[in-house]
């Protein structure tokens, strides 16, 4: 259950045990300056004599078995009245010496004032009843609308689980189509001598294409399994950093972009999985590598365990954004000319949720940079690697 729900479902608890107190207080006060004058004069007017001192439900409880224990019979009738005393540890007494309480006609009043009896008792316990009834109906109410809540999730995971099948078999399908059509081409001897290498490379880059996929597919199913545990253990989140930014840097070279680093040069202490948080950090590397402007500027920075990549490639649409960390998320610019696989922030967000952080990404960063996506990480999961 979520912390909000408990957190609501305490409050209105709180708030309807305030209520019940207070409504309990005036129904008490009611009784007592109203209803049971009101009731001793009724009494007295029946000849009905009351002796002895008994809190207000004893003293209706008492009432409602004596007066249900009279239409007993004889003998069976004052044994239950002494038990009734007995068991409800009172001095209280009733005593009926009205002639109006004999035959059929008095079987009717005692029915009657039965009735009366109960309805008086119903009133007391009110506010208890209503209490209960509102904080039930809360509830029911929480519950009805998070099972609601988790069927529109689990549509929404079918829909994306199918999305992201169709979005595989498309992404495995054209570099397989590619594949089987360059080589057939070269079996049957069909291309030119001078054509054969280009021929090979496009087989290879297709092949290595569907070898990262398959990889990338790989990790994320991995990280959504439920066995899934991450490996922690005290490590430098600086150092982690700079090892990443060091096994990108030939790339950033390759699109001549300058990597501004950032990185405190005292050890950043953290409890992590070495393996996963480099993943994610790499992947947040390579899409600056993919979208970032060719000769601008990469912007690596560490700041109170926050871990920031800006890049000044395009804007990213605000539509496409609201969507960026789902599989296989990809803008139609994207799809048709930088070749990612829309699994890598995908992966990322996922590691750095495990480890207790968020992912985000933050348009109009400042300082020259169109875009920037941060990794804010826990400060007390350091406690451990100091």
């Amino acid at each position: 259950m979520k912390k909000s729900v408990k957190r609501f479902l305490v409050q209105s608890f709180l708030l309807i045990l305030f209520c019940i107190y207070w409504s309990a207080e005036a129904v008490s006060l009611l009784y007592r300056v109203v209803v049971i004058p009101a009731v001793q004069v009724f009494l007295e007017s029946q000849q009905i004599e009351i002796t002895g001192d008994s809190n207000m439900v004893a003293w209706l409880l008492q009432m409602l078995f004596y007066f249900v224990s009279g239409l007993l019979p004889s003998g069976v009738r004052e044994w239950v009245q002494g038990q009734i005393e007995q068991i409800m540890g009172s001095t209280m007494s009733i005593q009926i010496t009205s002639p109006l309480y004999r035959g059929w006609w008095g079987v009717a009043m005692r029915v009657i004032i039965i009735g009366g009896i109960i309805g008086l008792l119903l009133i007391r316990i009110l506010p208890y009843l209503v209490g209960a009834f509102c904080y039930s109906r809360i509830v029911s109410g929480q519950f009805k609308e998070l099972l609601a809540q988790e069927e529109a999730q689990k549509l929404a995971r079918d829909q994306r689980r199918n999305l992201m099948l169709s979005d595989i078999a498309h992404d495995i399908k054209t570099p397989i189509t590619t594949i089987c059509g360059y080589s057939k081409a070269l079996s049957e001897g069909i291309v030119e001598e001078k054509d054969r290498q280009s021929y090979l490379d496009a087989i290879y880059a297709k092949a290595m294409r569907m070898d990262e996929l398959i990889t990338l597919l790989f990790e994320y199913v991995k990280l959504e399994s439920e066995g899934f545990t991450l490996h922690r253990e005290p490590g430098d989140l600086a150092e982690l950093t700079r090892e990443m930014a060091a096994l990108l840097y030939a790339d950033f070279e390759d699109r001549e972009m300058e990597l501004v680093l950032e990185i405190p040069e005292e050890r950043v202490p953290f409890e992590m999985d070495r393996l996963q948080l480099g993943r994610a950090v790499s992947n947040l590397l390579t899409n600056a590598v993919r979208y970032g402007k060719e000769g601008g500027r990469v912007l690596v920075r560490l700041q109170d365990y926050e871990l920031t990549v800006a890049d000044e490639g395009e804007p990213i649409d605000p539509e496409f954004a609201a969507h960026i960390f789902e599989p296989f998320a990809r803008g139609d610019k994207a799809r048709s000319s930088k070749g990612g696989s829309g699994l890598g922030l995908g992966i990322s967000q996922k590691i750095v949720e495990m480890h207790g952080g968020k992912l985000l990404l933050s348009q109009n960063f400042g300082e020259g940079y169109t875009k920037a996506f941060q990794i804010r990480l826990p400060a007390f999961s350091t406690l451990m690697g100091n």
